[in-house]
């Protein structure tokens, strides 16, 4: 009796690589999934360690037409449009920026093109942690003069947001603007942790303090520091007076 007969075994399927929404190219693009911060944030909200260090992750990147985005799979419809404009591309080719900063400077313009302001001022400020990290001042101080201005040129600023502004004009060295903007938003009668990161601010803009500062240091002693377990992962559209009260253990 012949042995049956047995069709070739097939390779397994290659596995789909995920294709850039402006460009079609498909790219290996590593999935980021951070472990949530075990120390405070910055005031301006740069997550604390060990997220702190994995900022080269945050966003992917079209090797091909230069997209960025955190997922570049999905883009605006005039995503692709901003990306093939000119200030797009010498925006990319500018060698005087750190490459990790021309990539959230990429994504802030395709976002500050498709008309999401406030999301291009975080990604703005992205870029001048980088420059932080290099010891770039003029960089930095640059962008976040930038994030300042597209926080304001678009919808009204919560208190909550305001705050990151006074931080970035503080850190910019913008006095007489940080110390107006904070003292005006303290005559708001802001909730009680945002007037308490107020009052810090204003300390620090008085002694002209360009330093960086944690949320916990805004809490006057003998306040306890924030514990491990007090640290998550902000919710997405969660305000600042939220994230304060969980990092400081108020919550």
């Amino acid at each position: 009796m012949p042995a049956p007969s047995s069709a070739p075994s097939r390779p397994p399927a290659a596995e789909a690589l995920p294709r850039c929404a402006v460009c079609g190219t498909g790219s290996r693009q590593p999935p980021f999934r951070p472990n949530p911060p075990e120390q405070a944030p910055d005031l301006d909200l740069r997550p604390g360690e060990p997220v702190r260090s994995t900022m080269a992750r945050w966003l992917q990147q079209c090797p091909s037409c230069g997209y960025a985005a955190p997922n570049i799979a999905k883009a605006h419809p005039a995503a692709a449009q901003a990306v093939a404009a000119a200030p797009f591309r010498a925006l990319l080719a500018e060698a005087s920026h750190p490459p990790l900063a021309r990539r959230f400077l990429a994504w802030a313009h395709v976002l500050e093109e498709t008309g999401a302001l406030h999301a291009a001022a975080e990604a703005t400020l992205q870029a001048a942690w980088v420059a932080d990290d290099l010891h770039q001042e003029e960089l930095a101080r640059h962008w976040r003069l930038e994030a300042v201005a597209l926080w304001r040129g678009g919808p009204p600023l919560d208190p909550e947001q305001t705050v990151r502004v006074i931080d970035a004009l503080r850190r910019a060295g913008a006095w007489a603007d940080a110390a107006a903007t904070a003292e005006t938003l303290g005559l708001t009668d802001p909730p009680e942790a945002v007037a308490q990161v107020v009052g810090l601010e204003l300390r620090l803009i008085a002694a002209h303090d360009a330093g960086r500062h944690t949320v916990a240091s805004a809490l006057p002693p003998p306040a306890r520091r924030p514990h491990v377990a007090h640290q998550r992962v902000a919710r997405r559209g969660e305000g600042l007076l939220a994230r304060l009260r969980r990092w400081l253990g108020r919550g």
